[in-house]
């Protein structure tokens, strides 16, 4: 019997670790830049806001807790397991999250993760932020298959999903737990060549 040939990692071990992690420039002016710590207002404000507490399970308790989860942050982006963006004005706060988490280079793919603050919802900038680090993660990563996943009791995240490019591709039940119970999930792909 003939042992098949070793599947070679989609991204090499490393690869994230040596880019670094770069400004990413957004239509209308806004960037996308590394978490500073003294963003640490605006993540303890997101984890105060209802909407964001209850989509994305997001508890911060104290601007120390904020503080601690943007050095978690950057460790994370050096052990290449999830690359995470402060969405901001060029030299202002950050007023939204973004990035990717659960990364696996070796089999080439990542889960999204987002939010925003109330004051600029519906402004489209999560559909331009998502666009924009989908195409990091496709073209100057490596990555090939990107996931995003949202309760289907959250119209929002279906519509940045579906005006960002990624197609439907079905529903896991009861796949998320939420504090008011288990919802289930949809499902977003985005792969290599739908761009």
């Amino acid at each position: 019997m003939t042992i098949p040939p070793r599947i070679p990692a989609v991204v090499p071990a490393g690869r994230m670790a040596q880019l670094g992690q770069p400004v990413l420039g957004l239509p209308g002016g806004m960037e996308l830049r590394p978490w500073r710590f003294s963003d640490a207002g605006a993540l303890f404000a997101a984890g105060q806001d209802p909407a964001i507490r209850r989509w994305n399970r997001l508890v911060v308790e104290t601007t120390d807790d904020a503080c601690e989860r943007i050095a978690r942050m950057r460790r994370r982006w050096q052990d290449e397991l999830s690359a995470i963006w402060a969405i901001a004005q060029p030299g202002g706060e950050a007023v939204g999250l973004i990035g990717w988490g659960d990364i696996d280079l070796s089999g080439g793919s990542a889960e999204i993760l987002y939010w925003i603050l109330p004051e600029v919802r519906g402004s489209g900038v999560v559909v331009e932020a998502t666009r924009r680090v989908s195409d990091w993660a496709l073209n100057d990563l490596g990555l090939h298959r990107l996931r995003l996943c949202h309760s289907t009791a959250n119209p929002a995240s279906c519509r940045v999903a579906v005006k960002a490019g990624f197609s439907l591709e079905g529903t896991m039940r009861s796949a998320l737990l939420h504090a008011d119970g288990w919802h289930d999930e949809h499902l977003h792909a985005l792969v290599q060549g739908d761009v």
